[in-house]
């Protein structure tokens, strides 16, 4: 019985430390400690499965910011989300962004969300390439108006077709300066954003896998 309990043991820590999360902020050449403006979660590294839940917002737990710090941002700088370990789970990695009404710390995320970006695959020789690495970079969009926001990472594992997707996602938390007016768009909800039909969420990346359609809405740009 004691050989059994520890293969478990055993298994169930590989599957966990199998598994990554954005949990590093960073802000132009600064790399923040652990959870320095990224909200904390209760899932360790573990991913959001359902599609009507709202912990693919911020992670589960991650509704509330109040004990995380807002970082002061201009639009236009360069921002960095870091990975624990590399992303290895085949599938896109999106960037969204969300203005609070407030304060970003008192913000559940339960208002409109776009996105500024998303990292595909790349198609060659008839295969395809993920960006599977441990650091994303990208910039505020510059027209943006001012305030505070809820900056989201989302990687969506599509590696295992046939069962049911993975959501890694975390939040920073930050307050723009020296932004636009420039309303963003299209907007979405989350949950809401992402269906169960989508052909990005349901592909097979193993099978006549030519083109592909990240899920969610078209990408805003300034």
């Amino acid at each position: 019985m004691k050989a059994v309990c520890g293969l478990a043991a055993a298994l169930g820590a590989a599957q966990v430390s199998g598994h990554y999360i954005f949990q590093q902020f960073g802000l132009g050449s600064s790399k923040f400690p652990v959870y320095q403006h990224v909200r904390y979660n209760t899932n360790y590294n573990s991913p959001v499965t359902s599609l009507t839940s709202n912990d693919l917002r911020c992670n589960v737990n991650g509704e509330s910011g109040h004990n995380t710090t807002t970082i002061d941002v201009k639009a236009g700088d360069s921002f960095t989300f870091y990975t624990d370990v590399a992303v290895y789970h085949q599938g896109p990695i999106s960037l969204y962004m969300s203005k609070a009404p407030g304060a970003a710390a008192d913000y559940d995320g339960s208002g409109d969300w776009f996105k500024i970006y998303d990292y595909g695959p790349t198609f060659s020789g008839g295969q395809a390439s993920w960006p599977l690495r441990t650091s994303y970079q990208y910039n505020i969009p510059k027209c943006i108006a001012n305030g505070e926001y809820l900056l989201r990472v989302q990687s969506l594992a599509i590696h295992n077709p046939g069962s049911t997707p993975q959501f890694y996602v975390s939040c920073a938390q930050v307050k723009v300066a020296g932004g636009g007016s420039t309303t963003p768009g299209p907007t979405v909800k989350i949950p809401g954003a992402f269906k169960a039909t989508d052909p990005g969420y349901t592909a097979n990346i193993y099978n006549n896998f030519k083109s592909y359609t990240v899920p969610g809405p078209s990408v805003f740009t300034c």
